[in-house]
Order: structure tokens, then sequence, then C-alpha cells
């Protein structure tokens, strides 16, 4: 299995106050964190997964290939930061590698024919159940 590491130094993290309950301790302390990664210049993951993660999570890439998360979930900054870069990793792992393709196929011809017997069946039911004199 393909594991992608991005190196720590890729990331810039930004601070602010967080929103949501928490006392007056929330309007001292810069626990809201948003994570900046550069998805063009990072090195550590290749050409196609950058597609595939462009093309899956437009909401998250801005111009010049910046994809910025947030996390306030936490109080603690620490956690929030943890957060934030578990979210990317798991983003990553979904578009890792490519979706299947879907191979087309038709139904058995036994499947067809069973279909249109019972079609046919339900078909002359009806037509027995009705009324021959309102014709």
């Amino acid at each position: 299995m393909t594991r992608i590491t991005i190196p720590f130094s890729e990331f810039s993290f930004s601070f602010s106050r967080s929103g949501g309950a928490g006392g007056q301790n929330v309007n001292k302390v810069n626990s809201k964190v948003t994570l900046e990664w550069n998805l063009d210049l990072s090195e550590s993951v290749p050409f196609p997964v950058k597609e595939r993660f462009r093309l899956r999570f437009k909401g998250y890439v801005f111009e010049e290939g910046r994809v910025q998360i947030v996390s306030q979930k936490s109080r603690s900054q620490k956690d929030n930061i943890d957060d934030c870069i578990q979210k990317l990793h798991e983003m990553i792992n979904e578009v890792l590698y490519p979706p299947k393709i879907r191979k087309a196929t038709k139904p058995k011809k036994s499947a067809v024919l069973k279909r249109l017997n019972t079609k046919k069946k339900d078909s002359d039911k009806k037509r027995l159940r009705k009324n021959p004199a309102r014709d």
C-alpha cells in the first residue's frame, strides 16, 4: 500500500477566536485553527493524486492551488491542529487510488425472457379482469 507523507514544513497555520460556547475564556484564546497547504508546490504528492484531489474537493482548493482546512472542534489549539492534519490525510487517502472503471454489462437472455413473460402474465391477468360489456 502506498502511503503519502507530507512534511510538516509544507503546512502553515493561522489561529483565531473560535465560535460557540466556551465561557469567559473563549474571548481570550485563539483556539480555531486554519491549515493552509499549497497543493501545487507540494512534492510529496504525485500529480494524478493532486488532480483527483482538485476534482473531488473543489471547495477546499483556492487560487494557486492553496488548500484551506479549518477546525474549531476542540478548545485546545493543539487538538485543532491535529484535527486539521487528520482531515487532510483522510481527504488524500480518499483520492489516493483512481476509482474503478465500471464495465458495462448486458442482462442475461434468460433474465430478459423472464421479465417479458412476467409482463405478459400480468397483462393477461388484468385483461381477464375487464368487464367485456364495457368495451
